[in-house]
C-alpha cells in the first residue's frame, strides 16, 4: 500500500521551520523552494493510523489580494463614484513570490491538506486561499473523508503542537467570508474618497505635505478621536478657582499639610468669607482617626489591547511596533500567540509548569519561587471571548537572545504574567480629621502592608509609606499657616496612543490585528505627530479633514458608522448572516454619502483655503514651462510636484531623493527643461522631461518614465544614445550609462535596481554607436586625465571597447546595487560577481550574459 503524502502550510517560514522540527522530532530534511522565499521541510511518519509521507511549507503572508481590475486602477479616466460597483478581482499579493504556483507544484498528488495559519479571522481567510490554489492538483481518495484539515494552536511548544495535530478540525468559510467582506468594503470605500480627496487638494494646495489624502472607514473615526480631544484643549476657558490650605505642627519635627473638605470654590468672595472665619486660629482639633486596610488587584491575563496599552504609555513603543516584535516572539516559541481579546486562563492551562520554567531565572526566579511557595495559585477571572488563551511566556529566555526592545516586551510579557498569578497588594490607610474654625480638613497616609504582584510588576508599585504621627481623639495641634490660595482649571492633555487603544477598543474600531495599523496609519499620512509621551497632537492637515467631514457629514468620523459594519461582518463570521446582503448594504449606504460628499466637498475645501497655500503661492521658480515658457514652481513637500502658474499646470515628480537643473537643456519633443533627479549619495540618477514623466509620449513608455525608457531616436539623453546592456537580473531592463555619475561612473538598470561602477575617475565617457562583435554589447568611448588614468601602459583614451570583453576595461568594471535595494538584495554586497547565482531568470542574449557576469 503506497504512503499517503500530507502537504501543510504554515503562515510564515520561520514557523513552518518550527513546527516541522517539532512534528517530525528533529528528522526532517529541508530544500529552498524555486520562488527563493520558502523552504520545504520533508519527513516519513504517520498520519491516521496509516504511513505518510509529510511536506511543510508556508506562505507569506497573504497569498492573494482584492484589486480592481485593469482600468479601474487609472486615477485620471475613472470617476471614483465607479469604484463603488465595477468589477474586481483576486491578484497575487506578491507577483515576485510566485506564491500559486509554488503551492500548486509542491502540493501536486498530496492526499491530505493540513492548514497551520494563524487562528483569527485572517489566518481563517488565508486557509481558503491556500485551499483555492492547492485543492486542483491534489490526489481525491475515494474514501467519502475528509481531506482538507486545520490546525488549532495558540502557542508553538511541542505540547501544544502535538496536541492540534491530534485535534485536527474544518476550516471556518464563515470568518473567512466576513474577512473577504471587509476587505471589498474597505478597498471600494477607502479608494473612493481617497482618489477622489487626493486630485481635489493636491490639485489646489502645495503644502499639504502628504502623498495621499487618505480616508479609511477605521483610519478616519480614528483620528476623529485625536482632533476631538485637540478641540476641547483648544476651546477650553480656564476658569480660576481658590481652595484653603492648612499647614500644623503634628509633632515637633513633623509638619502636616491638610486638604480642606470643600476641596475648592470658584466664587473668590465666598472662599474669602471662609479664610477670614479660620485665618485667626491657633489650632486645629483632631476630630477622627481612622485606619482601614486596601487591596490593590492583581492584573487580569494579558489580552492583545492591554499588551499594546503597556507598549505604548510604559515602553515608549508604538503599537505597530509592539506587534511586530510579539508576532516574532511567538514564531520563535517565546511566547503564546499574541492576537486575542480573552483574559481568562483556560481551566487546564498549566500555570505551575509555565512557572517552573522560570524557577532558575536571575531576572524572575526569586519572584517565581515566592509564588511557588504559596501552595495554591487561584488568578483573577478575566473574559473568555472564546478565541484564543490569554498571551503568556512559553519558554525561559536570556537577555543575550534579544534585542534590546524585544527583550523589554518579553521582560513585560514574563513579570505580567507572574503578577497574574501572584497575592494582590495590600497596605493600610490611615486618615486623620480635623477641625479648624468649624471647618473640616484631612490627611492622610498609607502604609504597605504586602507588596504582592508590585514586587514583580515594580511600576506599579505604591509610593513609599507615607506614616501618620501618634495622635489622639479631641488632641489640639498648633496651626502654623493658613493660606487662601488661586489656582486656574486646566484642559485635558492630548491623547497618549494608549488611551486612543482604549477608545477605539470602547466604540468597536478596528479589531486587535488592525488597531496598531490604524494607528501607525494616521501618523504615516502626517494627520497626527508622535509628541513627547506617545501623545498624538493632529496636524493642520488632518485637523481640516476632520472638521471638513463634520460638516458635510459628521457620520464620517464618528465612530458609529464602523461599529455598525463591524457588527454585520461579526454576525457573517458567526454564519448567522447573508454575506452578499451584508456586502450590498454596506457598500449602498456609503455610495450615497460619497455622492453627497462631493457635491458639498466646496464645505471642506473653505478650511482648507484658510490653513493651506495655494499651489501659486507655494514653492520656488524652478524651471521653464515648455508651453509659455515662464517659470515654473517646485513645490518640495509631499508630493513633490511642479505647478505653472501661468497655465495651471501641475505636473508630478518622482518620490524620493532631489532634483536639479540638468544642464538647461530641453527635451527636443516639448520644449520642457530636462531635470535631474538623484536618490541618493549611492543611488542612482537619471534626467527626465517633466512633462514626459506624467503624459508619455510613446506608447512604449510607462508614465513615471525618465529619460533612460525614452526611445527618442535623437535626443543624446535617450535610451537609444546611453543603453548599453541587458540587464542580467530582470527581464526587461536596460543597462544605462549614468550620465550624472562621473567621476564615480555607473550603469543603472533603468527597469530594477542594478547598478554596475566602470571607469571610476574617468574625464569622460560616453556610448559609441559601434556593437561589441562577441555580446552584442553597446561599445563605450573612455578619456582619462594623464594624472589619473587606469589604462594599461598610461593610455589616456580608448575608443569603441567593449566593458565587458576588452581586456582594457573589464578589469575596470565592478558590481554593486543601489543603496535603496541593498536591504532586498541580503548578502550580495559589492565586488564583482563570478556567475549568474541561483535563482536568476535565464539572460535572453549574450549581452544579458555578459552583464550578468559582473551583475
Amino acid at each position: 500500500m503506497s504512503k499517503s503524502t500530507v502537504f501543510m502550510v504554515a503562515e510564515k517560514p520561520s514557523l513552518a521551520a518550527s513546527l516541522a522540527k517539532i512534528l517530525s522530532n528533529n528528522s526532517c530534511h529541508s530544500r529552498k523552494g524555486f520562488n527563493g522565499a520558502c523552504s520545504i521541510h520533508e519527513w516519513n511518519g504517520s498520519f491516521k493510523g496509516q504511513s505518510a509521507f509529510f511536506k511543510m511549507t508556508s506562505v507569506c503572508g497573504h497569498v492573494m489580494s482584492l484589486d480592481f481590475t485593469g482600468r479601474y486602477n487609472n486615477w485620471d479616466s475613472v470617476d471614483p463614484v465607479e469604484l463603488f460597483t465595477c468589477p474586481t478581482e483576486k491578484k497575487e499579493a506578491t507577483p515576485k513570490l510566485k506564491m500559486p504556483a509554488f503551492l500548486s507544484q509542491e502540493a501536486k498528488g498530496s492526499n491530505y491538506l493540513v492548514l497551520w495559519l494563524d487562528c483569527d479571522k485572517e489566518g481563517e481567510n488565508i486557509c481558503f486561499e491556500v485551499i483555492n490554489e492547492v485543492e486542483p492538483v491534489m490526489a481525491r481518495s475515494h474514501r467519502r473523508e475528509q481531506f482538507i484539515l486545520r490546525a488549532k494552536f495558540s502557542a508553538i511548544t511541542e505540547k501544544d503542537i502535538k496536541a492540534a495535530m491530534n485535534c485536527l478540525v474544518s476550516p471556518n468559510e464563515n470568518e473567512s467570508k466576513s474577512v473577504d467582506a471587509r476587505q471589498e468594503i474597505d478597498l471600494r470605500i477607502g479608494c473612493a474618497f481617497t482618489r477622489f480627496q487626493t486630485r481635489f487638494f493636491q490639485g489646489k494646495y502645495g503644502n499639504l505635505d502628504s502623498t495621499l489624502i487618505s480616508y479609511g472607514p477605521c483610519q478616519t473615526p480614528t483620528l476623529g478621536f485625536c482632533v476631538e480631544r485637540h478641540d476641547t484643549i483648544k476651546t477650553f476657558q480656564p476658569e480660576p478657582f481658590w481652595l484653603i490650605q492648612v499647614s500644623v505642627q503634628a509633632t515637633e519635627f513633623r509638619k502636616l499639610v491638610l486638604e480642606w473638605e470643600r476641596v475648592r470654590l470658584f466664587d473668590r468672595e465666598v472662599a474669602s468669607t471662609f479664610h477670614q472665619k479660620i485665618k485667626d486660629c491657633k489650632q486645629a482639633k483632631v476630630t477622627d482617626i481612622s485606619q482601614k486596610e486596601k487591596v490593590k488587584q492583581r492584573p487580569q491575563a494579558l489580552n492583545t489591547v492591554e499588551l499594546m496599552r503597556v507598549a505604548s504609555s510604559g515602553l515608549g513603543m508604538s503599537p505597530h511596533s509592539a506587534m511586530i516584535i510579539a508576532e516574532r516572539l511567538y514564531t520563535q516559541g517565546y511566547i503564546s500567540y499574541p492576537r486575542t481579546e480573552t483574559t481568562h486562563y483556560p481551566e487546564n492551562f498549566d500555570i505551575i509548569g509555565v512557572l517552573k520554567q522560570f524557577r532558575q531565572s536571575p531576572d524572575f526566579g526569586a519572584d517565581v519561587r515566592d509564588v511557588l511557595s504559596q501552595g495554591s495559585i487561584h488568578p483573577r477571572k478575566g473574559q473568555d471571548v472564546g478565541d484564543h488563551p490569554p498571551i503568556t511566556p512559553m519558554t525561559l529566555a536570556s537577555r543575550e537572545a534579544f534585542d534590546h526592545d524585544s527583550w523589554r516586551l518579553y521582560d513585560y510579557i514574563v513579570r505580567h504574567f507572574i503578577g497574574t498569578v501572584s497575592p494582590d497588594c495590600k497596605y493600610l490607610v490611615t486618615r486623620i480629621d480635623f477641625d479648624v474654625g468649624h471647618e473640616s480638613f484631612s490627611v492622610s497616609g498609607k502604609k504597605l502592608l504586602d507588596a504582592g504582584f508590585t514586587r514583580t510588576m515594580h511600576w506599579q508599585a505604591l509610593s513609599p509609606d507615607e506614616h501618620m504621627p501618634d495622635l489622639k481623639l479631641n488632641q489640639m495641634i498648633p496651626i502654623n499657616e493658613v493660606k487662601l490660595i488661586e489656582r486656574l482649571t486646566s484642559p485635558p492633555d492630548y491623547l497618549t496612543e494608549s488611551e486612543l487603544i482604549t477608545l477605539m477598543e470602547k466604540h468597536g474600531i478596528g479589531t486587535d490585528a488592525s488597531i496598531p495599523v490604524h494607528i501607525n496609519n494616521i501618523s504615516q499620512r502626517n494627520y497626527v505627530t508622535v509628541g513627547s509621551g506617545r501623545k498624538l497632537i493632529p496636524t493642520a492637515l488632518g485637523i481640516s479633514l476632520v472638521h471638513g467631514y463634520r460638516r458635510i457629514d459628521p457620520q464620517l468620523v464618528l465612530p458609529t458608522m464602523r461599529s455598525a459594519v463591524e457588527e454585520q461582518l461579526n454576525l457573517i463570521a458567526k454564519g448567522r448572516g447573508n454575506y452578499d446582503e451584508i456586502l450590498h448594504h454596506a457598500l449602498e449606504i456609503f455610495r450615497l454619502k460619497f455622492i453627497y460628499f462631493v457635491q458639498h466637498i466646496e464645505s471642506m475645501d473653505h478650511l482648507f483655503e484658510d490653513t493651506f497655500s495655494t499651489l501659486s503661492q507655494s514653492g520656488r521658480n524652478f524651471s521653464r514651462c515648455g508651453a509659455c515658457r515662464r517659470f515654473m514652481k517646485l513645490v518640495a513637500s509631499k508630493p513633490a510636484r511642479l505647478h505653472c502658474p501661468n497655465c495651471d499646470a501641475t505636473y508630478s515628480l518622482p518620490a524620493g531623493g532631489s532634483f536639479k537643473l540638468f544642464n538647461e537643456l530641453k527635451c527636443p519633443l516639448d520644449d520642457f527643461e530636462l531635470l535631474l533627479w538623484v536618490g541618493g549619495p549611492n543611488g542612482k540618477g537619471y534626467p527626465f522631461c517633466p512633462y514626459c514623466y506624467v503624459y508619455p509620449p510613446f506608447r512604449e513608455m510607462k508614465k513615471g518614465s525618465g529619460c533612460n525608457q525614452c526611445t527618442h531616436p535623437s535626443c543624446a539623453y535617450g535610451l537609444n544614445a546611453t543603453g548599453v546592456a541587458s540587464c542580467g537580473e530582470c527581464p526587461n531592463g536596460i543597462l544605462v550609462l549614468d550620465p550624472t555619475s562621473g567621476p564615480k561612473w555607473q550603469l543603472a538598470c533603468n527597469q530594477c535596481q542594478v547598478v554596475i561602477k566602470i571607469c571610476e575617475d574617468a574625464n569622460k565617457l560616453s556610448v559609441a554607436n559601434s556593437t561589441c562583435p562577441e555580446c552584442d554589447a553597446r561599445q563605450m568611448i573612455v578619456e582619462y586625465r594623464p594624472e589619473k588614468t587606469k589604462l594599461a601602459n598610461g593610455l589616456t583614451k580608448i575608443k569603441d571597447a567593449c566593458i565587458f570583453c576588452s581586456p582594457e576595461l573589464s578589469d575596470l568594471v565592478e558590481k554593486r546595487y543601489a543603496s535603496h535595494a541593498k536591504s532586498k538584495r541580503g548578502g550580495r554586497g559589492r565586488g564583482r560577481g563570478r556567475g549568474r547565482g541561483r535563482g536568476r531568470a535565464k539572460p535572453k542574449d549574450k549581452m544579458a550574459q555578459l552583464a550578468a557576469y559582473f551583475v
